[in-house]
């Protein structure tokens, strides 16, 4: 078994490079640095997939929240994930390109809008909250977007990545998963705030804890 664990950033990648899980597993495990945001993921994503032709793809990271009652440092797995930001912004509304008839709400590998992991019954193996993303080219920060955003898509997870991720995947018939930990509450900037370091510790826990779990078999999926 080929297990490619992807990041954005080398940050979020290098406990878990420098522990023994590749010692403690019998899958060959690859890691890899997509870099920051949509284009950069699907490109560097598509290359490496093509290049390595793993069995499963792990994408892991950091992530803002959108839920207060969920605590900072919280892992959690994405079912679902929208790409927010692709539209147009006018008369006060927020309006996607499936609003603006650009993309029909199924055109593959959408599902009304959404692009969802058909696998989590068979990877989602430590039972994780499944949770529903978006994914945006900048950082929220103005309440009134982040307001939109939570009336039109109910998200839990907001990151730059994710769904470059689910739609690579789901093109290329590669089976994912994607694993965030909450490093902060989406619209928070004083990072004094936020929870880097102990979402990345438990990031890196869950990863061990999942590629050592004996049902976590790509035979399953």
């Amino acid at each position: 078994m080929k297990i490619l664990i992807t990041a954005a950033t080398i940050i979020e990648l290098q406990p878990l490079m420098d522990s023994d899980i590749q010692q403690k597993t019998n899958a060959e495990i690859i890691f890899h640095c997509s870099g920051i945001g949509m284009m950069a993921t699907c490109f560097s994503l598509t290359q490496i997939i093509a290049e390595h032709k793993p069995d499963l793809v792990i994408q892991a990271g950091i992530a803002g929240c959108f839920d207060k009652n969920l605590p900072l440092g919280s892992v959690v797995v994405i079912e679902k994930e929208y790409i927010a930001d692709l539209g147009v912004s006018e008369n006060n509304d927020w309006k996607d390109v499936f609003d603006m008839n650009l993309i029909d709400t199924n055109e593959f590998p959408f599902a009304e809008k959404q692009l969802i992991n058909p696998h989590l019954d068979n990877l989602n193996v430590l039972n994780t909250n499944r949770e529903t993303g978006i994914t945006i080219n900048n950082i929220s920060t103005d309440k009134n977007r982040i307001e939109q955003y939570s009336e039109k898509y109910h998200p839990t997870i907001e990151s730059m990545e994710g769904a470059a991720l689910h739609y690579v995947c789901l093109q290329l018939k590669v089976p994912f998963i994607q694993i965030r930990s909450i490093s902060n509450i989406v619209g928070e900037r004083d990072k004094q705030q936020w929870k880097i370091k102990e979402a990345i510790t438990n990031l890196t826990i869950y990863l061990q804890s999942l590629c050592l779990n004996r049902a976590f078999n790509y035979d399953s999926v």
